[in-house]
């Protein structure tokens, strides 16, 4: 973590959010990767429609998405079913809204406009992955 405190020195920044931003960016483009390969393998060799593939793609997204930001990125030590429970439903509502976002833009763009999906599909990303994060923090795992 040298490398992101002299960043924060650099940037004049807070320690402790340019990790937490970090880590979210990292695990981010994990989950992204979890997405992007999930999309590509439901299309490609099992042949499942854009629509559906962006759908499954997604379910599997979150789940990786909600253990990595509750340990790594937000640290989040709630104890007890009520309090997992409750970040998980927030999570998920979160991820619902943004999730239907990209199969909407996926429908659009690739669908109706014919664009290739996978370019699509990565600038659908970057575009949830921005509003998750804000989601995230705002909201599903605040202190």
């Amino acid at each position: 973590m040298i490398l992101i405190d002299k960043i924060a020195d650099m940037l004049h920044c807070d320690r402790k959010k340019m990790k937490e931003v970090v880590s979210y960016l990292f695990f981010g483009v994990l989950t992204t990767i979890v997405n992007y390969v999930a999309y590509y393998v439901f299309t490609r060799p099992l042949g499942i429609s854009v629509t559906w593939s962006t759908f499954w793609a997604w379910v599997l997204a979150v789940l990786f998405a909600f253990v990595t930001n509750k340990i790594w990125v937000f640290h989040s030590r709630s104890s007890g079913i009520a309090a997992l429970a409750r970040e998980l439903a927030a999570f998920v509502a979160a991820r619902v809204f943004s999730g239907a976002l990209d199969v909407g833009m996926m429908w659009l763009f690739v669908e109706v406009c014919g664009l290739p999906d996978m370019w699509i599909k990565l600038a659908g990303n970057v575009v949830v992955t921005i509003l998750n994060y804000i989601f995230s923090k705002l909201w599903i795992f605040r202190k």
